[in-house]
């Protein structure tokens, strides 16, 4: 039985085939372009189930081919691994923000590489069907099918990760997470991203939310709640 179909997009014609060649022989089905006009078009005519994306692209840079398939109803919820020289914390915060599932930066292993897949393809198909019903709460409406959300029937313009923070908390009010759970959570385990950026990413959300931020409570010492 076929595994799952990746895209692989890079300008580098030596790491293309090098990607090729591991992924094909772990069993996965491979398409690779090199340019993220590509990118873009062969995303929504193969629908792939996960996008190996390099940063640095010529034309429509990895970052933008990455804004605009998170953008797009048909594309959001394909899981993004982004490539990159760059291992500096802000690239690795920008790609995350954009929506990025992992990040993972050259030179790499292709073992580290495909066990990185593996767990995001893991941590995709592990999702909960119950965890993909709309979320009501008075004026607030979350689909995490649709990654919307909608106060007083009003799209609210959130991030990958914003969304993904606002569904953890908004699924279990009560419920008090430490940042570190959060950052677990939300970008997976051992993610190189400190947990002060998780106040960062809350006083955002709650910006963003209105006068429905209040609904994220602090506790003080310990992390965040959804207020029940």
């Amino acid at each position: 039985m076929a595994k799952e179909h990746i895209l692989v997009v890079d300008d580098e014609e030596d790491i293309l085939e090098l990607v090729r060649y591991n992924l094909t022989k772990e069993g996965y089905r491979v398409t690779a372009v090199a340019t993220g006009e590509e990118a873009l078009r062969t995303a929504h005519s193969i629908h792939p189930e996960l996008i190996l994306l390099d940063l640095m692209l010529p034309g429509v840079d990895g970052l933008e081919v990455c804004r605009k398939l998170k953008q797009d109803p048909k594309t959001s919820h394909v899981p993004i691994i982004m490539l990159s020289a760059k291992g500096e914390e802000a690239d690795i915060v920008t790609g995350l923000e954009l929506g990025a599932a992992d990040y993972v930066t050259k030179p790499f292993s292709p073992r580290v590489l495909i066990a990185r897949l593996r767990a995001v393809l893991r941590r995709r198909s592990a999702e909960p069907l119950s965890e993909s019903a709309p979320l009501t709460i008075h004026d607030l409406v979350i689909h995490p099918g649709r990654h919307e959300v909608l106060i007083q029937g009003q799209q609210v313009d959130l991030t990958v990760t914003e969304f993904r923070l606002l569904h953890m908390l908004a699924r279990r009010p009560g419920w008090v997470f430490t940042r570190s759970q959060i950052v677990n959570t939300v970008h997976g385990d051992d993610y190189p991203v400190s947990d002060r950026s998780v106040d960062v990413q809350v006083v955002g959300l709650r910006k963003k939310l209105g006068a429905l931020g209040d609904y994220i409570e602090t506790v003080r010492g310990v992390g965040y709640r959804f207020k029940e």
